[in-house]
């Protein structure tokens, strides 16, 4: 069930990547980065790297996407 779900995760991250490099419109780009680096942390939950998940979580999908957020608008 642990690998299922690390594939899972890790699909949508390359996924949500792959998007990013394509996408058209920036909004859209960012929030595709911003559920790539969800997805990343919650690979890092799956490893048992839970500090490493939160800060993930704090300091790309939280500071850095919502500072990009605000430059773009």
């Amino acid at each position: 069930m642990d690998q299922f779900l690390f594939f899972l995760v890790a699909f949508l991250a390359v996924s949500s990547a792959v998007y990013f490099v394509f996408a058209r419109n920036p909004l859209y780009a960012i929030l595709s980065l911003i559920v790539t680096m969800f997805s990343i942390a919650g690979m890092y939950i799956l490893l048992n790297a839970q500090f490493l998940a939160i800060i993930q979580i704090i300091v790309y999908a939280g500071a850095i996407m919502v500072l990009f957020l605000y430059i773009l608008m």
